[in-house]
């Protein structure tokens, strides 16, 4: 039986790789040609049109030929779009890419009537002319083509940054949604019964054996391994971090009075957790922001200087931090058994952790932009009226930052006066004092919006 893991990177693999679904489509395409020509030769269909072997053999030609060409415009289109992601997005971006569904689509579908039409034409004689098969792929062509424009307009608009950050910000939403729903059903105190472990003997350790991005976490393996052994792991890390064959994995604690502990096989726990070259957004939304981060600091560089879309990045930015700002944040994540016993500890983000993660290298790298300056107050202001009260310490100590940034790239007091303003839009938006105040009363719950 193969590991969690194992299954887990062969599943990631397959939904980034370009070539298994227009594999399906060539076999597809085959299929249905030898379907087609048995229909043609068994069956008497009187199809509106009729082709002579000479004309149905210069067709079919004609579509495999453009098949081939369609198939290389579509490669060319991905080699600049990795150009692009590469030079004004970012390149962890690019793992979203190879999953676009609409782009092995197109992709299949090309492949599929190239490899139907050359499955028809070997068949094509003096004494036998598929007429249905031939007007099938005339549509199958006429699809492929309508693929091709969506796929262009697709890529056309939604490769402009902002559109990206609009992107991948929903998708960290919904990683961080998917989170949230599992700890409310746990319904566990980590402070509550998980306490009897802790005053047991030296916890038993079990380290990494490669190195590696955490990329998934199979939780509910780990909570039944631990509920069957009655013991309690405490995991060192956490989806999105790096570690080494040095590091710790897990300290499974034992509790006094408990059944007699065998420990749990250390292989077996390993293979509970998958781990990759790189970070992946399936469980790990905090990776959502960064990508998000690395965009707009890319349009700060001086090779790019557009503050202009890093003050639109920032609008995606604030939604996500709006979106986890009452959510409820630990340092440690408990999940339970059924009995409600508490099994695996997990580490997690606080808020303070997130925040700085959205503001710190924005705030760095455009202390110099008038935009930037007063975008990123106006993100901040808008926060302090949303946030709970144990949350509003670290988004004035922000502020505070943003103020020393502030005056040391505007050291003339008219443009720090003007730099120091909160606007929505970075320069432009109508003065009002109340926007902030009145907007974030009306996402709290139990506020009165008049």
């Amino acid at each position: 039986m193969s590991r969690w893991a194992t299954r887990f990177r062969r599943r990631q693999y397959l939904k980034g790789s370009l070539w298994a679904l227009p594999l399906c489509g060539c076999i597809i395409g085959v299929l249905l040609a030898q379907l087609l020509l048995w229909i043609d030769r068994n069956v008497d269909i009187k199809t509106l049109v009729h082709y002579s072997s000479g004309t149905a053999t210069g067709v079919l030609t004609a579509i495999i030929g453009a098949m081939v060409g369609l198939l290389g415009f579509v490669v060319t289109i991905g080699v600049l779009v990795i150009q692009q992601a590469t030079a004004t997005l970012s390149p962890r971006f690019m793992r979203l890419w190879y999953r676009d569904r609409l782009q092995k689509v197109v992709l299949a579908t090309f492949a599929g009537t190239f490899t139907y039409s050359f499955a028809l034409l070997r068949r094509v004689d003096t004494n036998f002319v598929p007429d249905l098969g031939i007007t099938i792929a005339g549509i199958a062509v006429a699809v492929s083509l309508i693929l091709l424009l969506v796929y262009l307009n697709r890529f056309t608009h939604a490769l402009r940054p902002v559109a990206v950050a609009a992107m991948v910000e929903q998708a960290g939403e919904r990683v961080f949604d998917q989170w949230q729903q599992i700890l409310v059903r746990q319904n566990v105190n980590s402070d509550g019964t998980a306490s009897e472990f802790d005053a047991t003997s030296t916890p038993r350790v079990v380290f990494f054996e490669q190195a590696g991005a955490i990329q998934a976490i199979h939780v509910s393996g780990l909570v039944a391994a631990a509920a069957e052994h009655d013991c309690l792991m405490v995991l060192g890390h956490t989806a999105g971090d790096f570690v080494s064959r040095a590091d710790v994995f897990v300290e499974i604690k034992t509790r006094a009075g408990g059944k007699p502990f065998t420990s749990p096989d250390p292989k077996h726990l390993r293979g509970l957790v998958a781990l990759g070259v790189e970070r992946t957004i399936e469980q790990d939304p905090a990776f959502a922001l960064r990508i998000i981060v690395d965009i707009g600091i890319k349009a700060l560089s001086p090779a790019v200087n557009d503050p202009t879309t890093t003050v639109q990045i920032l609008d995606y930015i604030e939604t996500f931090l709006h979106r986890i700002c009452t959510a409820d944040l630990r340092d440690q994540y408990p999940y339970a058994d059924r009995a409600g016993i508490p099994r695996v500890l997990i580490p997690g983000r606080t808020w303070v952790e997130y925040l700085q993660l959205a503001v710190t290298e924005i705030r760095t790298y455009g202390t110099h932009s008038v935009q930037v300056c007063r975008r990123l107050r106006s993100l901040l202001d808008g926060l302090i009226a949303v946030a709970p009260p144990d949350r509003r310490e670290a988004i004035q100590a922000e502020l505070s930052l943003l103020d020393a940034s502030t005056a040391k790239g505007f050291p003339d007091a008219a443009s720090l006066a003007i730099a120091r303003a909160s606007d929505p839009q970075g320069i432009g938006a109508p003065a009002a004092e109340w926007t902030h105040t009145h907007r974030g009363r009306d996402r709290l719950p139990g506020c009165d919006a008049n």
